[in-house]
């Protein structure tokens, strides 16, 4: 067999080109932002058929069940995502009759197990005064809900648990990364970080500091403790607190990757404030959380309605 011979020098400036096939923003043309004139759902629905947005109803009492059972639903995406510590995690839902109480998941019931008469309603002074009475709330989930409640009048549904991605996420005090197109959903003052920790939450100042450094936003990383999302609706707020966990498993991964000396490449502020546009809108979340809402509803036969 004869002996293999080096490859020259223009065989290997060929290999070179085919190998770079990777495209930057200096070879290419500028990028097209379509579909601004429509609303989200529109944009993510192609042809005549639109996704069906947030319903609307004629009654409180519609509104409260349909809220009620989506919350349990959330709370059973949430066991089959694992996200459970004991009995650490609440979801709250503002009451729609009354804009100063909202509904609460009792402590020590697993979050698999969860239904809509399960859920206590509380007001913003602490009082129990509806739902399920003979079950305990959660006092820390109490006083960080009642202030973020009482500092957002805008929103109508908060989620936070002590999930492992975020969690880990949460030690650097940081905020996410534009490093993919979902963490997007997090551009700018859509996050914060709270760059402190107090012990657990047994006094309403430090829900009233969580509330302080959520500020406007969507998402709030709690340094040293978790994370905490908002939203219009409890599937708003479920969704993007998935979301929001999954980045920190993609910031995690890739921050692993980077120590070993590969580059992280960010989304330009350009097009992470159009992602940020088309697909964070509360329509555009709500519909994001309705497979999940289904697949549980048909998981439980229905027992998350009662």
């Amino acid at each position: 067999m004869p002996s293999p011979t080096a490859p020259s020098l223009e065989q290997l400036a060929t290999v070179e080109k085919i190998a770079d096939t990777s495209v930057t923003v200096e070879d290419t043309e500028k990028h097209i932002h379509g579909m601004l004139d429509r609303t989200s759902v529109q944009a993510m629905s192609h042809g005549d058929v639109v996704l069906p947005g947030i319903p609307i109803f004629s009654t409180h009492a519609e509104k409260r069940q349909w809220q009620l059972e989506h919350m349990a639903a959330a709370f059973r995406h949430w066991a089959r995502e694992d996200y459970i510590e004991g009995m650490s995690g609440h979801i709250s839902v503002r009451d729609p009759e009354n804009a100063n109480a909202f509904w609460m998941n009792p402590l020590g019931v697993h979050f698999g197990l969860l239904k809509a008469s399960d859920m206590i309603l509380v007001d913003l002074a602490g009082n129990v005064i509806g739902g399920a009475r003979h079950r305990p709330l959660n006092a820390a989930g109490f006083l960080i809900h009642a202030a973020v409640h009482k500092a957002r009048p805008d929103v109508h549904a908060i989620c936070h648990c002590h999930s492992l991605s975020g969690k880990a996420w949460s030690v650097f005090g940081r905020r996410l990364e534009m490093i993919t197109q979902d963490a997007c959903k997090f551009y700018g003052a859509a996050q914060s970080v709270y760059d402190s920790y107090g012990g657990a939450v047994f006094a309403s100042e430090e829900g009233d500091l969580i509330a302080k450094a959520l500020g406007s936003g969507k998402g709030c990383i709690l340094r040293n403790h978790g994370l905490l999302t908002v939203g219009t609706t409890v599937d708003e707020a479920a969704f993007l607190f998935t979301s929001m966990e999954r980045s920190c498993h993609v910031q995690l991964a890739a921050e692993a990757a980077a120590a070993s000396g590969i580059k992280k490449i960010l989304i330009t502020d350009e097009e992470a404030e159009y992602n940020y546009k088309m697909e964070s809108d509360p329509e555009a979340c709500y519909c994001e959380f309705q497979p999940y809402f289904y697949y549980e509803e048909y998981m439980s036969k229905g027992d998350i309605r009662n």
